[in-house]
């Protein structure tokens, strides 16, 4: 697994993935930043700075993506919220902070990345390619956003290489059964 995390790390530092489909080519802002240009925090800095995502800066530090995270010229991260966290069931979240499970975490987080900034204005339902390789289902319905389960309940957060959307639940990648984890049954993943 470390293969994939490394790859993940050379994919975030080499400028990103091209978004794939037809359907998420709508979701693709075609106003190009440039991180260098923007001043001010990243996205992981903005992070750090909001007492709400704690546990998610607290599962980036562990999966040892800051610094590619940092460096990464353009991302939109979906962030759960701590409260998202503390939904996961018991014992789930702690798993998944353990060395062992770290390639799980990373795929994880990873889903939670698109690799390109994409502001509200430029979102659109359909299929949008995460980091991590799956697609994640965005549907608008009456003015409201969803990205997989999870509502977005805030918008628009911006750091100098990209913007971040904040959602109400973690998401997950398919085949990721969290009850495995806390099983003992990671094998499964």
């Amino acid at each position: 697994m470390k293969k994939k995390s490394t790859l993940l790390t050379a994919v975030l530092c080499a400028g990103g993935l091209v978004v794939g489909t037809a359907a998420s080519a709508d979701m693709h802002s075609d106003h190009s930043s440039d991180a260098s240009m923007k001043m001010g925090k990243n996205v992981v800095e903005v992070a750090a700075g909001a007492d709400d995502f704690s546990t998610l800066v607290t599962a980036v530090q562990a999966a040892g993506l800051v610094q590619p995270l940092s460096d990464a010229p353009a991302v939109t991260i979906f962030a759960p919220t701590n409260e998202a966290f503390a939904a996961l069931p018991d014992g789930v979240l702690e798993a998944l902070l353990e060395p062992e499970n770290r390639a799980i975490l990373v795929d994880i987080l990873a889903y939670h990345v698109v690799p390109a900034e994409v502001p509200s204005s430029a979102v659109a339902p359909g299929k949008v390619a995460s980091l991590e390789g799956a697609d994640l289902t965005i549907a608008v319905d009456n003015g409201t956003v969803m990205v997989d389960n999870a509502k977005v309940i805030q918008t628009d957060i911006e750091g100098s290489n990209g913007v971040i959307h904040v959602i109400d639940a973690v998401i997950l990648p398919p085949g990721i059964d969290p009850g495995a984890l806390v099983s003992g049954n990671s094998s499964s993943y």
